[in-house]
């Protein structure tokens, strides 16, 4: 069996790697787009917590008590 080329990252491994970056390194433009790159970043995981937000309280109001 073939072993997989590249080693299995873990989660968030990627996001841990890019805070540990030298930033000293990267011009000013591309300082802008690592900021816009993350804002978008930033607006994906908050529309997935609105998304778990919104079927939890779903399935709260469909289990819930009735009174």
């Amino acid at each position: 069996m073939d072993e997989p080329s590249e080693p299995r990252l873990l989660r968030g491994q990627r996001l841990a790697e890019a805070m540990r970056e030298d930033l000293e390194l990267y011009a000013v433009g591309e300082l802008e787009e690592r900021i816009a790159a993350l804002e978008a970043e930033i607006a994906r995981c908050r529309t997935q917590i609105e998304r778990k937000r919104a079927g939890r309280a779903a399935a709260d109001a469909l289990f819930s008590k009735s009174n």
